[in-house]
């Protein structure tokens, strides 16, 4: 059976292309479209869907207030289309912080090589929100609205079809679910990778720490360019420690998170007790993200050697399982968001299945499991 879904926008070009795309997968249904988010809301609660595509600026109601609409009445996995704006990216966030699980630039060609893969990225992702909305729709209810303050209420949901594939499951017996006692490990940096679900996933985690946190912090989330800035501004205006958009020659200070900018690749350099960030431009198309987990966590690798404590959180694919490797290589060590909490268990399954990840843990619990490790109990 098909997954369905509901096409929101009031373009009515939008959403016929939407449609278009999304039906040449025979796993997705669009089983109807709306012009508004009232009529969304009404189509919401009638026809059920698993997955809902939304627009953000429509009349009547916008994208923002329909999907808390939603989420309070019928939860439902959203995926958003964003203007590649500031105003679009400071939107968007506030979508996620209502509910919203994932989202695309609504030119979502812009990210793609061509129209090809454009489409091919839209049905991924919409069908990897879908496979999960039947599973999903007990815990959703069960939740209360995000706040601006408090966002412990993101959906605790799990995946009927993970992203990164095995040949055996992974079995919890193997993996710690929570930090029973610190190691007594030294660390100079905390190192955090993520992409799908991450924006709330972060903030969950960031907004817990003290001011005094005492390391460093590099945070790598796929984001687009125009998005990053606004998304450091948010979570500086709502954690204790300082939160930045990295730039080119920052040194790293304990106390200070640095956001990757969106399109280029973030390295640590120098030494470290002199670690300073350097921000590059990369045309390569080996490497696939900009900025990529892989490439900030291997360049912490050969600075900080096993002084990091390395997390992956919620993502699609596989990023941050190469770069983690390295850093455990060194002594390092590694931590996952566990499945039940990601939004999609992708990049922590990767991790997972390799063997690198000590611990697998709930998104509930990482910010006092870090803690608890770095201050040695």
């Amino acid at each position: 059976m098909a997954y369905k879904v509901l096409v929101v926008d009031d373009s009515s070009f939008f959403r016929r292309r939407v449609t278009d795309i999304l039906n040449k997968d025979p796993q997705l249904e669009v089983i109807d479209v709306a012009v508004n988010g009232q009529e969304a809301v009404e189509k919401a609660l009638a026809l059920k869907p698993d997955v809902i595509t939304m627009d953000i600026e429509m009349p009547v109601l916008n994208g923002i207030a329909a999907v808390k609409q939603i989420m309070a009445q019928s939860p439902t996995a959203i995926l958003m289309f964003s203007s590649l704006t500031h105003q679009g990216a400071k939107s968007t966030l506030e979508a996620l912080e209502a509910g919203a699980l994932d989202f695309l630039p609504k030119k979502f060609s812009e990210i793609a090589q061509n129209s090809d893969e454009a489409g091919s990225l839209l049905r991924q992702r919409v069908a990897q929100l879908a496979s999960k909305s039947g599973l999903s729709r007990r815990s959703l209810s069960s939740t209360r609205p995000a706040t601006r303050r408090d966002l412990s209420t993101q959906p605790a949901m799990s995946t009927r079809k993970s992203i990164a594939s095995s040949s055996a499951p992974v079995s919890s017996k193997k993996l710690g679910s929570v930090l029973k006692s610190a190691s007594g490990k030294n660390y100079s940096l905390l190192a955090i990778g993520t992409s799908t679900g991450g924006p709330v996933a972060l903030q969950k985690i960031l907004t817990q720490f003290p001011q005094d946190f005492p390391l460093p912090i590099i945070l790598i989330q796929h984001m687009p360019a125009t998005f990053t800035h606004a998304f450091a501004n948010r979570l500086n205006s709502l954690c204790k420690i300082n939160v930045k958009e990295a730039s080119n020659g920052d040194v790293l200070k304990p106390g200070c998170a640095y956001l990757a900018p969106g399109g280029r690749q973030m390295i640590i350099a120098g030494t470290e007790n002199a670690a300073k960030i350097k921000i590059i431009d990369d045309n390569s198309a080996k490497i696939t993200f900009k900025p990529s987990v892989d490439v900030s966590f291997g360049s912490a690798a050969k600075i900080y050697g096993g002084n990091v404590l390395g997390v992956i959180l919620t993502g699609m694919g596989a990023d941050g399982r190469e770069g983690s490797r390295m850093l455990k290589a060194k002594g390092a060590t590694i931590w996952a968001q566990d499945e039940q909490s990601c939004v999609v268990y992708g990049m922590p399954q990767a991790v997972t299945i390799a063997g690198i990840s000590q611990l697998s843990l709930p998104l509930d619990v990482i910010s006092s499991s870090i803690s608890k490790e770095i201050k040695h109990g």
